[in-house]
């Protein structure tokens, strides 16, 4: 039996996923220059797939910071 349509959470599939596909963990790899072509695929070591998103407080601070060092300069 299914859920009904009514019960169904808006965005449910839409959160952060913590594991990557072999193909995202190699691109994140070569980002930092850990693997290169012709590397093993298999065996790769581990990626960090969550990163810290910065709060609306700390954006606004940011945007302050900015705009003193703006007109100091």
């Amino acid at each position: 039996m299914s859920i009904h349509s009514s019960l169904k959470v808006a965005g449910a599939l839409a959160g952060e996923r913590n594991v990557w596909t072999r193909v995202e963990r190699i691109a994140a790899l070569q980002k930092v220059g850990q693997w290169s072509e012709g590397d093993p695929v298999t065996g790769l070591p581990k990626v960090r797939t969550r990163f810290k998103v910065k709060s609306k407080k700390q954006m606004k601070a940011e945007a302050a910071a900015a705009k003193t060092d703006d007109k100091k300069g």
